[in-house]
């Protein structure tokens, strides 16, 4: 299996989560071997930020990355794009400390990828697989984790209100299955949540427009779900975006419990941590009759809707 990029430049802008400012977002192809790559961009320069799960510095409202002098927000639904749809190397310019949240899901991100298209290129593509199960638990939540050709999660989740209650999906994540149906799952929270965090100066452009708000017995969005279950399909995509914070992809299957960024982001320290006894880096076969200096234009699959505007 080769490693792909995207073929082309794509731009968008869009309001971030917290600051509730517009801000700028550029994906670019990216040279093989590179990974997810982001480029911040301030009046003082550029500086660059490659994903570890020691670099999350922020798990409370979104996955945070930082390096000790800058900073990004909001990368987990940008990251479940791009992993999600298959791309191994993408360098990601931002203007601003966060990413844009769009519509609350990856949706646009995934339609921003369609818009660039993608490269296969001629390196084998490299993975993290799991080698031996293992079990990371805390506080009654866990992510189980087993051996497995390919990328599978089984999730649950369970909240004690009337329209979640107890939720569960499980599915081989592919690009076909990813864009059909975990991309378009939109954030979620609690209208107390929400009036306290605008209290406090946050979370300023969180709105209707960018989450589903739930009220002590249903959703305030007038347009209402997307999915019946779609909660536990955002808990997916948000998964699917905290484990590509790992830099290689991983292989596994995965069942989670319960599970948010804290715990995500602790269990990828500790595989990190205990790499030699749970993870082996794995470079796939090529197809025999592939040449593997050719690169080829592999266009990501999935029409979604919730487009952005391009810049």
């Amino acid at each position: 299996m080769h490693q792909t990029t995207i073929r082309n430049t794509v731009r968008c802008t869009g309001i971030g989560l917290h600051g509730g400012r517009k801000v700028e977002l550029v994906l670019r192809p990216a040279p093989e071997d590179t990974g997810i790559l982001f480029a911040l961009r301030s009046g003082s320069g550029t500086s660059f930020l490659s994903p570890k799960p020691r670099l999350v510095v922020d798990t409370g409202l979104a996955t945070s990355l930082g390096n000790g002098h800058d900073s990004i927000a909001t990368v987990e639904h940008l990251l479940a794009a791009v992993r999600g749809m298959g791309i191994d190397n993408i360098r990601i310019e931002v203007q601003g400390r966060e990413l844009p949240i769009m519509d609350g899901s990856a949706a646009s991100f995934v339609y921003l990828l369609n818009q660039a298209g993608v490269r296969r290129q001629g390196k084998a593509r490299k993975v993290l697989a799991i080698t031996r199960p293992l079990t990371f638990e805390k506080d009654g939540k866990y992510i189980k984790a087993t051996p497995h050709d390919g990328f599978e999660v089984d999730c649950t989740i369970q909240f004690a209100h009337p329209l979640i209650g107890r939720q569960n999906l499980c599915m081989e994540v592919t690009p076909d299955a990813f864009a059909a149906d975990i991309a378009k799952a939109r954030t979620f929270g609690f209208l107390r949540e929400v009036e306290y965090l605008h209290a406090n100066g946050l979370a300023l452009g969180g709105t209707l427009d960018n989450a589903v708000v739930l009220d002590e017995f249903g959703v305030l969005n007038t347009d209402g779900l997307r999915y019946p279950d779609e909660f536990v399909r955002h808990k997916m995509l948000d998964f699917v975006g905290d484990m590509a914070v790992m830099g290689l992809p991983l292989q596994g299957r995965f069942e989670i419990f319960a599970s948010g960024h804290a715990l995500n982001n602790a269990f990828l320290r500790f595989l990190e941590d205990n790499a030699s006894e749970y993870l082996e880096e794995r470079i796939l076969d090529l197809p025999a009759s592939a040449p593997q200096s050719v690169s080829e234009n592999a266009p990501v699959r999935g029409n979604l809707r919730g487009q952005p505007a391009l810049a």
